[in-house]
């Protein structure tokens, strides 16, 4: 009798983490902005000032990230994502009850601490370590699941609504709990650390192409070391790339109230923030699809294009440019390109990670890789919240926004191929080992 065969383990691993980014997506990645409004108008606080605390989320977040990815790579996900539900789960919790400003601060910074260590950088690590030849596939359809979260965007604007923000904000951190907790169990390191191998092993029909053909059919894995991943221009030339779209993109908090700013009713406003996740789901599924055929340093360049060409288009709804108004037809670039650029480049570059510089440090690399992106991302709310607050609109900020982003364009483009950026790293450990033994007499 003849069984179904059972699914390699490493996509129950996606299944479970996709769960978790959903969640967190759904109401604090893209649905925080439907809260913004509400405790604004309840508290009279500044864009500025709810700004400052989303910057100091991002910057506090960058701390936190390289050592979240030692500990990773040291001792596994499980515990890590344990502490990281708990803490996330008490800080929605306490911002449902928060009555001043430094309390809303301290609600983010419990935010940041817990979603260090509950989402986003143990899954993508976790998911890295189970896939090599599937590697981007696996992490778009991980992260797909964050861009399924912004399209419940209008449901929690009613949501809100109908109950209130804080008995929403208060339901959200026990439903973190309720999701978060099981998701845990789920999680394991390494597939060698099981019986199994990365990808579940090569296939049948591979093994039969490879003996063949007198080749491997396994992929050739890089390992190189974070200490010699921060010695080549590679890492930081695609650090600053994708630096410069999260600068743009941590904005996101300020998209509804700028669409509500810019003439649109409640409902469209929602709709159309909500409908930018279509193209990121979009974006994220078509790296799934695409991601391990083409050249992903390519795919990078066309996402940072559409991403430039989303943020002008939001800047550019109903302006008046040399006295004509614009009106809605700028939207679409917003809602399509913005989306498609932004959910095409999180997977993109995070396969591009692993592709260049293997598993061996890959949590270390990953986190360090963040917290880069999160120094950029925490000047992009603290940008366009002061200059909404000294201009009174937000049209400036984010038209200054895609001018920057241009510069990632060229950047992207000119990235080196992975094997000569593995060709320097060895470089570099052939001088390193020389240099530590040219004093050393011979044996």
């Amino acid at each position: 009798m003849k069984y179904f065969k059972q699914p390699f383990y490493g996509w129950w691993i996606v299944g479970a983490g996709g769960i978790v980014q959903w969640y967190t997506s759904a109401v604090f990645w893209r649905g925080f902005q439907a809260f913004v409004p509400h405790i604004l108008g309840t508290f009279g606080w500044s864009a500025g000032a709810t700004g400052a605390a989303i910057s100091l989320q991002r910057s506090e977040s960058g701390m936190i990230s390289p050592f979240v990815g030692v500990l990773l790579d040291k001792y596994g996900p499980r515990k890590a994502m344990a502490f990281g539900v708990f803490v996330t789960g008490g800080g929605f919790i306490f911002m449902s009850q928060m009555q001043t400003l430094w309390q809303f601060y301290l609600a983010i910074a419990l935010l940041t601490l817990g979603m260090s260590f509950g989402t986003f950088i143990v899954f993508v690590v976790t998911v890295a370590n189970w896939f090599v030849r599937k590697r981007a596939r696996a992490l778009a359809a991980l992260m797909s699941f964050s861009a399924v979260g912004g399209l419940t965007l209008p449901i929690l604007v009613a949501s809100i609504e109908t109950f209130g923000w804080r008995e929403m904000l208060m339901a959200t951190g026990i439903g973190f709990w309720i999701i978060g907790f099981p998701a845990t169990l789920v999680m394991r390191k390494r597939p060698e650390d099981h019986g199994m191998l990365p990808d579940g092993g090569p296939s049948g029909e591979e093994i039969a192409y490879a003996a063949k053909h007198g080749r491997s059919s396994m992929v050739r894995e890089h390992a190189i070391t974070m200490r010699q991943a921060i010695k080549l221009r590679f890492f930081w030339q695609l650090a600053i790339v994708t630096s410069l779209g999260q600068l743009v993109s941590s904005t996101n908090l300020f998209h509804f109230s700028a669409l509500l700013e810019y003439g649109m009713t409640t409902a469209l406003a929602a709709s159309a923030a909500g409908a930018v996740a279509i193209g990121d789901l979009s974006g994220r599924a078509g790296i799934a699809i695409l991601g391990d055929k083409y050249d992903k340093r390519k795919m990078l360049t066309i996402a940072m294009l559409m991403q430039t060409l989303g943020v002008a288009g939001l800047a550019g709804i109903n302006a008046e440019v040399l006295g004509v108004n614009l009106g809605m037809w700028p939207m679409p670039f917003f809602v399509i390109f913005f989306g498609l650029g932004f959910g095409s480049s999180i997977p993109l570059r995070l396969s591009i990670l692993g592709d260049y510089f293997g598993r061996t440090s890959y949590g270390s690399i990953v986190g360090l890789t963040s917290s880069v992106n999160a120094l950029f991302g925490a000047g992009g709310p603290l940008l366009v919240g002061l200059i909404h607050d000294a201009e009174g609109s937000y049209r400036l900020g984010f038209t200054t926004l895609a001018i920057v982003l241009t510069i990632s364009i060229p950047l992207a483009m000119s990235l080196e191929p992975a094997g000569r950026v593995a060709a320097k790293a060895r470089q570099l450990a052939r001088r390193n080992y020389q240099d530590r033994n040219q004093f050393e007499p011979p044996s």
